[in-house]
């Protein structure tokens, strides 16, 4: 199995999160995204919408979007669960994960916050307030939603689900830009909860061979 990953993505982090849950081998094919390299010819031959991640099974079946790649997983992979066994525990579940990977994270892809800069000539102060602006939006709902559910360690449950593999990516990256995240006690508590998990741990943007 090989997934086209890059280590500062957030969505091909939430992948590499799954696979650690699920202790899947995965051999991992680097797509460095500011160099353009997604765009490359023999890259979107796998995956035409030149994003990622991708991943790609050994029969040569390739998935895209890390949602659909993470359920995949967990249909066909043995190991922990990501969703509960009850409709109502899988929809609030996957409503917390969709906040993240639906909400956020799409207006704050590489690629928009390129286009803020060129063509659009914003300035970088003026990318990076973008930036914070819709996650605490987006915290702002989630942090509510969770607390209400959570048991301190996990955002559902008493065991990682979706929902967590989402939050932590973008916890990585809402620091990354500098946002405060002081209003938001439930997210961290889970965050720094998840982070000493091996699984999570080995997938971080730091851990990955293509960190720089």
């Amino acid at each position: 199995m090989k997934l086209y990953t890059y280590f500062r993505s957030s969505s091909s982090y939430r992948v590499r999160i799954a696979l650690n849950l699920k202790g899947v081998d995965w051999e991992p094919a680097f797509v460095h995204l500011p160099k353009g390299e997604q765009r490359d010819a023999a890259y979107l031959a796998a995956n035409p919408q030149g994003l990622v991640p991708a991943l790609e099974e050994d029969d040569g079946l390739v998935l895209t979007q890390s949602l659909a790649i993470i359920e995949y997983l967990d249909e066909t992979r043995s190991g922990p669960s990501f969703l509960p066994k009850d409709a109502a525990g899988r929809a609030l579940v996957r409503a917390m994960a969709q906040v993240i990977a639906c909400e956020i994270h799409p207006i704050n892809n590489l690629r928009i916050l390129k286009y803020l800069k060129n063509p659009l000539g914003h300035d970088q102060e003026t990318v990076d307030d973008w930036y914070r602006h819709w996650v605490q939006e987006g915290f702002d709902a989630l942090e509510p939603l969770v607390a209400s559910h959570s048991n301190g360690r996990y955002c559902f449950g008493d065991q990682p689900t979706l929902a967590d593999i989402c939050l932590v990516p973008q916890m990585w990256n809402a620091r990354r830009f500098n946002t405060d995240l002081s209003a938001y006690p439930t997210l961290l508590a889970v965050d720094a909860h998840l982070q000493t998990l091996d699984a999570f741990a080995r997938a971080a943007p730091e851990q990955q061979p293509d960190a720089f």
